[in-house]
C-alpha cells in the first residue's frame, strides 16, 4: 500500500447559518457545528483511506467566538497522520460575515477515524506523506496527541506513553 500526501485529503466545506441552526441568542448551536465538523472530517478521512470510516474520538473543542445567524461557516479538514487502521484529522473552523467583510477563526479540533471494510472490520490505511513544514509539525505531534487520547480513555497506561514522557522530560531540562 503506497502512501498518500496530506494535501490530497484536504476538504473545504461551507455552510450558511440559518434560523433552524441557532439558539435563542441567534448563535450557531454547538451541536450543529460538531455535526458539520464530523461530516467534514469523515470526508477527509475517507479521501485518504478510500474506505468507509467511523468516528473513534473527538478531541477537546473550544468555542472561541460565537458564530452568528447569517454567517458563512468554512470548515477545512485534512489528515495529519495515518496509523495502522486509523487517521487523525485536523479541522479549522472560520466564520465569515459577508456584509461586513469580517472573518474570524472560531474553532479547531482533531478527530480520529477508523477505516472499515464491507464487513465492518478494521483495515489498514495508507501511510501519510507530509510535505510542508506545517504538515510535518502536525505529523510529529500526532503520536503525542494519540497517546494522550489513549491515556484519557483508559486504554493506555501513562507509563507507556513514551512520546509524552519525552516531551515532559525535555521541558524539565
Amino acid at each position: 500500500m503506497s502512501g498518500k500526501k496530506a494535501k490530497d485529503s484536504l476538504i473545504t466545506m461551507n455552510e450558511l447559518v440559518l434560523p433552524n441552526d441557532t439558539n435563542t441568542l441567534n448563535n450557531l448551536m454547538g451541536g450543529r457545528l460538531l455535526h458539520w465538523m464530523d461530516i467534514a472530517a469523515a470526508i477527509s478521512a475517507q479521501r485518504h483511506s478510500n474506505r468507509i470510516v467511523v468516528t473513534a474520538s473527538v478531541d477537546n473543542v473550544s468555542f472561541k467566538h460565537p458564530i452568528k445567524l447569517g454567517d458563512v461557516v468554512t470548515i477545512n479538514a485534512k489528515v495529519t497522520r495515518a496509523f495502522h487502521t486509523s487517521v487523525e484529522v485536523r479541522l479549522d473552523v472560520w466564520a465569515e460575515n459577508i456584509p461586513s467583510g469580517t472573518r474570524i477563526k472560531s474553532n479547531e479540533a482533531y478527530y480520529t477515524f477508523v477505516a472499515l471494510n464491507d464487513e465492518g472490520k478494521t483495515v489498514p490505511v495508507p501511510e501519510l506523506i507530509p510535505e510542508s513544514d506545517e504538515e510535518k509539525a502536525l505529523y510529529d505531534g500526532a503520536l503525542r496527541r494519540k497517546q494522550l487520547r489513549l491515556i484519557l480513555s483508559g486504554r493506555m497506561n501513562p507509563d507507556d506513553a513514551t512520546e509524552l514522557k519525552a516531551l515532559f522530560n525535555a521541558a524539565k531540562q
